[in-house]
């Protein structure tokens, strides 16, 4: 079979406002891919496509080798979404909605029951199973839209935004639940998301989207070895040493702007020249308060490919450049 999400110019306009602009996307099978950007970016009209919402105003798309377009049927059947705002009836228990799941997909009983216990065992669900879905938490409800969204084992698994809203623990707790269920089941998953610390954890490849364009795609370890080097800040106990100090370590890197009281650097090596770094400043006899190693980030890598940072900040690019 070829590759359960391929995707050739794709295209889609409301209007004069071309949403989602010409992306070409090839994502293999047991890939956990990450589609990253802001609000607006085209993410969610590039999902309605590929989920058969929305048809498309060029190109063309192929999930689990079917046309998005000419084969939607087939594709529905191949594919299984988990929205952001899921539609669970909260008088239902989770036990209930799995089993009711299991039967619209047209499951023999025997294997639906055994499919759904097995499911709500993955996402830890076991125990609250017979509790209506109204007294779920967020990350219980979430977690339970997993579970119906694989109950028919699709070839390709949607994640809409898994976890916006939630708390630091619950979105741990669902990024947890996708590995897992990304191995057992070997299912491809195609996760949006605005957090770049989601798509660093989870996905092994990522595609970042920006006013309908894809404008950087690659491994998140690819993508932010092109930002540039780590960035060392030094605290230190005299703010007055600190033209002392710029000076000293102009052998080890370029300094950057820092606040009052510290020093900053961009420091080829990383990790490995710390030791010789602290040697010299003890040499010289600078005190140091503190030492932070800062690494690219995924947000590094939009801030330098759309001039912006994620969450909307003013920061230039000029100011992240290497």
């Amino acid at each position: 079979m070829s590759a359960p999400i391929i995707t050739e110019g794709l295209v889609r306009r409301f209007g004069k406002i071309t949403a989602v602009d010409g992306i070409d996307l090839h994502i293999e099978a047991g890939e956990i891919f990450g589609f990253l950007g802001p609000n607006g970016a085209g993410k969610s009209t590039t999902v309605r496509m590929l989920t058969t919402l929305l048809r498309p105003s060029g190109g063309r798309g192929e999930i689990a080798g079917y046309d998005i377009v000419s084969e939607a049927d087939m594709v529905r059947r191949s594919i299984g979404v988990a929205l952001q705002d899921a539609a669970i009836d909260p008088l239902m228990t989770g036990r209930e909605l799995v089993k009711l799941q299991s039967i619209l997909h047209g499951i023999p009983r025997a294997e639906g029951l055994e499919r759904g216990h097995r499911l709500l065992e993955t996402v830890g669900l076991t125990g609250a199973a017979d509790r209506r879905v109204g007294t779920y938490s967020g990350g219980m409800r979430r977690r339970l839209d997993l579970a119906l969204a694989l109950i028919h084992e699709p070839v390709v698994l949607f994640l809409d935004e898994p976890t916006t809203g939630l708390d630091p623990s619950s979105r741990a707790t669902i990024w947890d639940e996708v590995r897992q269920l990304n191995r057992e089941f070997g299912t491809t998953v195609f996760l949006t998301t605005q957090y770049m610390e989601e798509a660093d954890q989870l996905a092994g490849r990522v595609s970042i989207i920006d006013n309908g364009k894809i404008v950087a795609a690659g491994t998140p370890r690819e993508l932010k070895s092109k930002v540039g080097d780590p960035t060392l800040k030094i605290i230190l106990q005299s703010p007055r040493d600190a033209i002392e100090v710029e000076r000293i370590l102009l052998p080890f890197g370029e300094p950057t702007a820092s606040e009052d009281g510290s020093v900053s650097l961009r420091l080829p090596g990383g990790s490995s020249r710390m030791a010789e770094l602290v040697r010299v400043l003890d040499d010289a006899k600078i005190e140091i308060e503190s030492l932070e190693l800062h690494m690219p980030t995924l947000d590094d890598v939009f801030l330098i490919a759309t001039g912006r940072r994620l969450e909307g900040s003013d920061v230039s690019v000029a100011e992240a450049a290497p």
